[in-house]
């Protein structure tokens, strides 16, 4: 996949759920899958959208690691940023069922962010809030504890499942307040040129809603008309893959 950085902004520039919307009328999927379920909820939601690569990683924390020392591999993967096609976001599976303590804090997103990445999923526990939201560093978990435990990766660079999808390394993720979804690969340009003609069919019923004068009739006919837009947006990019 290439994606050039100007189609990475325009990602940027929408929210996750017009992202979602978009991808559906490419039917390349079904319409239940590919975002991450309800677990995973955005730490900062403030925070504006989060673009990037999944570099992938497992992690446990309820007992110590067989070797090394904790986090012994994050020099391992900070170095695999280098692989992906863009910016990196850190993706944890935690492997802990329930989750024994934080995946992460302040000084792994502060090196995380130095080495390029955009910021970091986990299906496990956050901590360190105060000091992560200082560094405008989007973080997705699904919950907070206090303690690192004995915090180590198993490995990294492997597939993971967080919020219910699973997640190669590469992967191309999309987050905000509302959650996480992944881009397929295929249609991620596309889909970053067709937000805004969605945006304008939605805005056909926001506008009429904001009128001086509503009726059903009237309001059927907004809607009618946005159902338009999106389908002949739908037929149009359908033919072209």
């Amino acid at each position: 996949m290439s994606l050039s950085n100007a189609d990475l902004e325009l990602l940027r520039s929408y929210d996750t759920p017009t992202i979602c919307n978009v991808i559906e009328v490419f039917h390349i999927r079904p319409r239940h899958t590919g975002y991450l379920d309800a677990r995973i909820k955005a730490c900062f939601p403030e925070m504006p959208p989060m673009v990037g690569f999944a570099s992938t990683a497992t992690f446990r924390s309820a007992a110590p690691p067989r070797e090394g020392n904790v986090y012994a591999s994050l020099d391992r993967h900070v170095a695999a940023f280098a692989e992906l096609p863009g910016p990196a976001v850190a993706v944890f599976q935690d492997l802990d069922d329930p989750p024994a303590s934080a995946t992460f804090g302040e000084v792994m997103c502060t090196t995380y962010k130095r080495f390029g990445a955009v910021g970091l999923i986990t299906s496990g526990a956050a901590r360190d809030l105060d000091q992560v939201r200082r560094l405008s560093f989007p973080c997705f978990s699904g919950g907070v504890i206090a303690s690192h435990g004995w915090a180590h990766f198993v490995d990294v660079g492997v597939p993971v499942a967080v919020g219910g999808v699973a997640l190669n390394p590469g992967d191309l993720l999309h987050g905000d307040a509302n959650g996480v979804t992944t881009i397929p690969p295929e249609i991620a340009s596309e889909v970053a040129h067709a937000c805004a003609e969605y945006a304008a069919a939605e805005q056909v019923v926001l506008d009429y809603c904001k009128s001086a004068e509503v009726s059903v009739a009237g309001f059927a006919e907004a809607r009618a008309e946005c159902g338009r837009r999106i389908a002949a947006l739908s037929d149009r990019v359908r033919l072209r893959n």
